[in-house]
């Protein structure tokens, strides 16, 4: 029996390669043939899961955090033009930093400034991972951020994200839980309203802009970016499709069974492509 091995990271504990390794071993142990392949959404391991798929090199680039302090991100750069920016390690809100946390100041600025340094190296096509942001600025820092490193030259971007939210539900959705207070939240969704209004497009009722802060919907809004999933692009780079061809059975998994796993999460998008297959495969979730 091949089985197909395809889990997401465990969030804060380990990552969808130590995942995948772990029960690879298992199923070795007991005489069948496990084939890794450690996927991601959007989110946390995202980064890892697509640079290993386009064969990019990680190149350290200048940004900062979200409060203006200075950092050093990674930029995955493939050979076919392709560059990954992971917004956490410049805009998350697990980075460094020795100022208060105030989710009403947080910039994309960092991110911006990563999407500028890939367009500088060569990059024809930015994919923008936008998980775990501390930032709900509707992407203005970043929109400056590029515009102020020269823009994008042609180059073309896509936010990867794991979320459907739109731009205007930001705060409300995600606010709370980047140290937003009830007042904080009234005053970010005031401050999106004003920007919705001021960009070239008005973002606001649109799927997926919301992301990471509503900064997918002034990439779209100033820049056209494609909002896409980010489940779907990590398996279409992955080349999924095909080996689940050659799979007998799928073992996926996640740190957490729970009402979002059916919502974008990797593993709704991986039973989708187990059902569109037309094959009868059992599915198992870890």
């Amino acid at each position: 029996m091949t089985v197909l091995v395809a889990p997401d990271s465990f969030k804060g504990t380990y990552s969808a390669a130590e995942v995948a390794a772990a029960i690879a071993a298992g199923i070795r142990a007991a005489g069948g043939t496990a084939e890794e392949l450690p996927v991601a959404d959007g989110g946390e391991g995202t980064f890892d899961a697509l640079c290993s798929s386009l064969g990019a090199t990680a190149v350290s680039v200048a940004a900062q955090n979200p409060w203006g302090e200075p950092l050093t991100a990674t930029v995955g750069l493939s050979p076919d033009g392709t560059a990954v920016v992971e917004l956490a390690q410049a805009s998350g809100l697990n980075v460094p930093s020795s100022r208060p946390r105030d989710a009403v100041s947080a910039s994309t600025y960092g991110t911006g400034m990563m999407v500028a340094a890939a367009v500088d190296a060569g990059a024809t096509h930015v994919m923008v991972a936008a998980g775990g942001s501390a930032t709900t600025d509707g992407g203005a820092g970043a929109i400056e951020a590029i515009n102020d490193g020269g823009g994008l030259r042609g180059a073309r971007l896509t936010v990867l994200s794991d979320v459907t939210s739109t731009f205007l539900d930001a705060p409300r959705i995600f606010g709370p839980q980047k140290g937003a207070s009830p007042a904080d939240v009234g005053l970010l969704e005031q401050r999106l309203r004003q920007l919705a209004d001021s960009y070239p497009r008005n973002p606001a009722g649109v799927p997926r802009t919301g992301a990471a802060g509503g900064l997918s919907g002034g990439l779209w809004a100033h820049f056209g970016a494609s909002l896409v999933s980010g489940a779907d692009a990590v398996l279409d780079a992955a080349q999924f499709d095909l080996h689940l061809e050659a799979a007998d059975a799928v073992v996926v998994g996640e740190g957490r069974l729970d009402s979002q796993t059916g919502e974008g999460k990797i593993i709704s998008a991986i039973l989708e492509r187990v059902r569109r297959s037309g094959r009868s495969i059992p599915v198992v979730a870890v």
